[in-house]
């Protein structure tokens, strides 16, 4: 039993893999898509999917002539978690990686899920998503605008006074949203 668990854990020791995941997270990917967004060549991006399969990480269907991969089971997301929370706490790196490039970035507090929540039903907030607009498409939260990062600059002037604006990207460690 202990080799199963390593075998599985094993498949997560590449920073590729544990990219091609946090990809993942955000809805089912073509290997074209997923190679894109890392800047993996095609073939690495597919080797990659491929050991995360194996492992039962990830699944994959067929539509057509393509492959869509997608995260295997929920769990993956509760395992990415403690993965970060980990390696952030034991790891002075780590955290000092995620202080500077991430919360020195910005001066605002980031707002939790709840507070976003509460906020919406208030409509107190407007919630642009800046991912690119594929991740859009394939799930966002609900009455959020579309607005790549990309295209933001170009876009500013459609960006509504009030209310206050909440950007959103990937997840903790996506930078879009600064």
């Amino acid at each position: 039993m202990f080799g199963y668990l390593a075998e599985t854990a094993g498949v997560l020791a590449s920073p590729s893999r544990i990219e091609l995941l946090d990809l993942l997270a955000q809805g089912e990917r073509s290997v074209e898509d997923l190679s894109e967004a890392s800047r993996l060549s095609i073939a690495n991006a597919s080797q990659h999917l491929q050991q995360l399969r194996r492992a039962g990480v990830v699944s994959r269907r067929r539509k057509g002539r393509q492959i869509l991969y997608d995260l295997a089971d929920e769990r993956v997301l509760d395992l990415m978690a403690i993965l970060r929370g980990m390696a952030e706490a034991n790891h002075a790196s780590a955290q000092r990686t995620v202080d500077h490039g991430y919360h020195a970035r910005d001066p605002l507090a980031p707002v939790t899920r709840d507070e976003l929540k509460e906020r919406l039903t208030r409509r107190s907030v407007r919630l642009i998503d800046v991912r690119p607009e594929i991740e859009y498409r394939a799930a966002h939260i609900p009455g959020a605008l579309s607005i790549p990062v990309i295209a933001l600059s170009e876009r500013l002037e459609e960006l509504p006074k009030r209310p206050q604006i909440v950007a959103y990207c990937r997840g903790p460690y996506c930078v879009m949203a600064y």
